[in-house]
């Protein structure tokens, strides 16, 4: 009992003996009690500020816990036992997608709650779970590709003048374009004239040419939308770097001192 706890620091007989005849008083029925709370009439759990005042006097609990100390208010059954709403939630919804493509991230999953609780009902449960996840798309083995570049001066844009008439002309696709975002970039860049361009968020048009495109019409390490990846100098040895491709453009010719892939 509330009353219990009070009495465990007084000393002396008679001290202690006036101290539990006041207290006593406070825990036998009362006439009034929860009911005339402002909200909340009852409180869960153990919550001391939980309390109203009786006719004589006296103070009455609200909570949960004065059913096991025995100072309840005298309606706290009618009024907080029957009244009582506890909690409803609905079942989880599913996982939610990885939040990386490839590597590690999270998912999570969401419930809604379907009666929320009143007067001292039991509170909600957690509404979100989160974990780890590992993301593994059909576009994460394009993600890990490292691009190979060269300065547009090695376009191949000439005729063979050894061509023999009766020789087939090699099909010529059109190019497209990939906007690049830099994000590191190694010192050795800095030597070369072309590669000094590739320096920390400046946007680089790197350009994909026929040449350079395997069977599926694309260029080895041209990234993913919003995806950091990796690229390296085929003619500067120790520059490289990371970078984060923006949009892209078909049939499209990069402006001169662009890059080329490889």
């Amino acid at each position: 009992m509330r009353a219990e706890r009070s009495l465990s620091g007084c000393s002396g007989l008679a001290l202690c003996g006036l101290l539990a005849f006041l207290l006593g008083m406070s825990v036998h029925p009362t006439q009034a009690g929860c009911a005339e709370r402002e909200s909340p009439n009852c409180c869960s759990g153990r919550n001391n500020e939980c309390f109203e005042y009786t006719k004589r006097k006296t103070v009455c609990y609200c909570d949960t816990y004065c059913q096991k100390t025995g100072d309840c208010c005298e309606d706290y059954k009618r009024v907080c036992q029957i009244s009582a709403i506890d909690c409803v939630v609905g079942s989880w919804g599913g996982w939610s997608p990885c939040s990386s493509l490839c590597g590690e991230g999270s998912t999570e999953r969401s419930r809604q709650v379907l009666t929320p609780p009143r007067n001292g009902g039991t509170p909600c449960p957690d509404l979100k779970q989160r974990r780890g996840c590992l993301g593994h798309t059909l576009q994460c083995s394009s993600a890990k590709e490292v691009a190979k570049i060269l300065p547009d001066s090695f376009k191949r844009n000439f005729k063979d003048p050894w061509r023999r008439p009766h020789m087939l002309m090699k099909e010529e696709k059109p190019s497209y374009c990939v906007y690049m975002r830099v994000r590191q970039a190694s010192v050795v860049c800095k030597q070369r004239l072309w590669s000094a361009q590739l320096v920390l968020e400046r946007s680089v048009c790197v350009e994909c040419q026929s040449d350079a495109m395997a069977t599926d019409n694309r260029c080895s390490g041209d990234g993913l939308e919003g995806i950091k990846t990796f690229w390296t100098t085929a003619s500067a040895p120790g520059c490289h770097g990371s970078w984060v491709r923006e949009s892209s453009r078909e049939k499209c010719r990069c402006p001169p001192y662009s890059v080329l892939f490889v």
